[in-house]
């Protein structure tokens, strides 16, 4: 079932935050991927104040091994990948999907979009990796295993995200035809990959994977804070409870957030977690004051 997209209302963006979600490239990591120190340390602050970050990413599992040392045994050691496709247990390697697209899904909406789009070509991000058809050409980010196979081997096994490209289209005009014959078969994201389709299943997004994740550890919408930059983090932010945008996000994004924070390059998830540590303390000190002048303030009246 998809996740309720509708915003928290105020009262609820006010509640207390129990967990920060974040996007990790063009948000938590910096332009060359890497984690800054400062950001390290202060995802460990929160979370010894109570408050553990979870990853709710794009990327595919394997891209996410690197990252083993920081997430952290607060969030069960999962970090949510494929847009919501599927729950990673970073420590472990081991996938679990949570959202992927069926074989017949993956065909029938492959011949949606080849009648539509001349030249398109495909790939799928499954639990065992990377496969694309031999017309898929792109050059990646990040290095992977390159396995290729004829189309209905390729779509013979469920996928957590479907990818296309159509070198020939200039990007938006790609992307603007694969929306209009993707209709509502899937859901289409747009991570910042240039001239790349990124599509789950009907349903499937950032804030349906957050959103399981959430359930199954009774944290409620209203008590997670989301932070993201690009048009797929849309949903996850308008599904929580206080959402902000880093300086160098999408405009689209900026301006559906409550609050703007600093740049990636300039740590600004670290001032999030900084903030939410700080008041954590606050509170807590607050709290033991209350009890502490509890018998005295008896003992006057």
């Amino acid at each position: 079932m998809p996740a309720d997209s509708s915003p928290p209302s105020r009262a609820e963006s006010a509640a207390p935050v129990a967990v920060l979600a974040t996007d990790l490239d063009g948000t938590l990591l910096r332009a060359d991927g890497t984690l800054s120190p400062r950001t390290r340390d202060a995802i460990a602050a929160a979370q010894r104040a109570g408050v553990p970050t979870v990853f709710v990413t794009a990327r595919p599992p394997r891209w996410l091994d690197h990252l083993a040392d920081v997430v952290g045994d607060a969030t069960g050691g999962i970090a949510l990948s494929a847009n919501g496709a599927f729950e990673y247990h970073v420590a472990s390697r081991t996938v679990t999907e949570v959202g992927t697209i069926a074989p017949a899904d993956l065909a029938a909406i492959a011949a949606r979009l080849r009648a539509a789009v001349p030249g398109i070509a495909f790939a799928v991000e499954r639990a065992d990796g990377f496969v694309r058809e031999e017309t898929f050409v792109r050059r990646r980010r990040l290095p992977t295993d390159d396995r290729v196979e004829t189309w209905d081997a390729v779509a013979s096994v469920a996928a957590g995200k479907l990818l296309a490209v159509a070198p020939d289209l200039a990007p938006a005009a790609f992307h603007d035809a694969v929306a209009a014959a993707l209709g509502d078969t899937g859901e289409l994201g747009f991570s910042g990959a240039v001239g790349l389709a990124e599509i789950t299943a009907r349903g499937v997004t950032k804030a349906s994977g957050l959103a399981r994740w959430c359930a199954a550890r009774g944290v409620d919408r209203h008590e997670v804070w989301a932070v993201g930059d690009m048009p797929n983090d849309l949903p996850m932010l308008r599904w929580s409870g206080r959402s902000f945008a880093v300086a160098n996000a999408h405009p689209d994004v900026r301006a559906a957030v409550h609050e703007v924070v600093a740049a990636n390059e300039q740590d600004g998830v670290a001032d999030i977690l900084d903030r939410i540590a700080l008041d954590r303390i606050a509170g807590r000190a607050g709290r033991a004051g209350d009890r502490a002048v509890a018998p005295a303030s008896r003992q006057e009246s």
